[in-house]
């Protein structure tokens, strides 16, 4: 290893200290790829093998800005929705709750009143004993949209932000109904396969690919693992790691994309031109909507519209600027993006292999993103 790459040497102390098994790292700047290695193991358990550029992640929530958001900007642009619409316009199943009033714009910023999360697996999976089938069935989805519909809301809508996978399931179930196909489907057909993102796609019941750019199996060995997990009794490979998107089939508005940082940084570069207002497959002006903090001072929350932005700490360090946008995954992945500089950070890790007790990356992520910084923008414009 080079001595004089501080990359590769945060990177290398990282996997000393445990924070993961191995990691993919991609940098761009100014569109052009100027890092892009793979570090230590895919998969430590019960075979060591190495992790390479092609390994795939569990992207985990980083499905919500690169499937849901990114799909919901393109039924905008195609003249299908109105974020400024209620809910219940499109879910008819939600009219009369308290969150069928919510807009499209109050769930993509986590302003909705919906909890963080809940157990919704617990109930499918329950049923799923007494009717077998039932996981990832259309039932269960029908299920996991009335348990949603039945939330007591924390806050009045709007008020203030709260992180919540809810919120994005029901775009997920939003975006199937307007598009008449799968949220796996869509994707694929009006973002992956135009930016030639094919490695991006769910894995469905029973390790099926679903929404790539053929539906089959998917070779596991080229996927890394996630935890070894008593709940379900295996160690979970090449299947959702996020048990509520397991539930639903693997295919969820919040978690359940797979992919190589190589097919996120495709989706990422599409953002950052249309942010830009350069021309790509995202209309500029939309984008610009999106990451624009509507209702930011209301609910005093970093979320814009399916991103978040730098908060005070940051997992995007100290040196990204005000501008940046990007998302975390629970798993170990992450995407940063700072228009200021044209610089976009894709980490790919398995940090919950083999147990999500391990939380280290969360000290490791503010600091590697610090180094990359001042490896490629001395002196820039960035500030804390």
């Amino acid at each position: 290893m080079p001595a004089d790459d501080p990359i590769a040497g945060a990177m290398q102390a990282a996997l000393d200290e445990g924070v993961f098994p191995g990691a993919v790292l991609l940098v761009r700047l100014r569109g052009q790829i100027v890092y892009h290695r793979a570090f230590g193991l895919a998969a430590c358990l019960p075979d060591q093998e190495p992790a390479s550029v092609d390994t795939i992640y569990d992207l985990a929530s980083l499905t919500k800005p690169l499937a849901t958001t990114t799909a919901v900007l393109c039924l905008v642009q195609d003249g299908r929705l109105n974020v400024d619409t209620v809910i219940q316009e499109i879910l008819g199943e939600l009219g009369g709750s308290a969150i069928g009033r919510a807009t499209i714009s109050h769930l993509l910023s986590h302003r909705s009143g919906l909890p963080a999360w809940r157990p919704l697996y617990q109930r499918i999976a329950e049923r799923d004993r007494a009717q077998p089938g039932f996981l990832g069935s259309e039932g269960a989805k029908q299920l996991a949209l009335e348990m949603i519909r039945d939330e007591a809301l924390l806050s009045p809508i709007g008020a203030q932000g709260v992180y919540s996978d809810l919120g994005f399931i029901l775009l997920g179930f939003l975006v199937e109904e307007l598009a008449g196909q799968s949220l796996a489907a869509f994707c694929r057909d009006r973002v992956y396969n135009r930016l030639e993102a094919g490695a991006l796609f769910f894995i469905g019941a029973g390790g099926a690919q679903v929404g790539g750019p053929a539906n089959g199996p998917v070779d596991p060995r080229r996927i890394a693992p996630t935890e070894d997990d008593h709940w379900r009794g295996r160690m979970v490979r090449a299947e959702a790691h996020d048990e509520n998107a397991w539930a639903l089939g693997g295919v969820a508005g919040h978690s359940g994309l797979f992919g190589t940082a190589a097919a996120v940084s495709a989706v990422s570069r599409c953002w950052l031109l249309g942010r830009l207002g350069r021309e790509s497959l995202l209309s500029p002006g939309l984008v610009g909507r999106f990451l624009a903090g509507l209702g930011q001072a209301a609910s005093g929350s970093s979320w814009v519209l399916g991103w978040d932005t730098p908060s005070v700490p940051s997992s995007s360090g100290t040196r990204f600027s005000p501008q940046s946008f990007g998302h975390l995954g629970f798993t170990g992945t992450s995407l940063w993006i700072d228009p200021v500089e044209g610089l976009e950070v894709v980490l790919l890790s398995n940090r919950v292999h083999p147990s999500r007790k391990n939380d280290a990356i969360r000290h490791f992520r503010p600091q590697i993103h610090d180094v990359i910084y001042s490896e490629y923008v001395p002196g820039g414009s960035g500030e804390s």
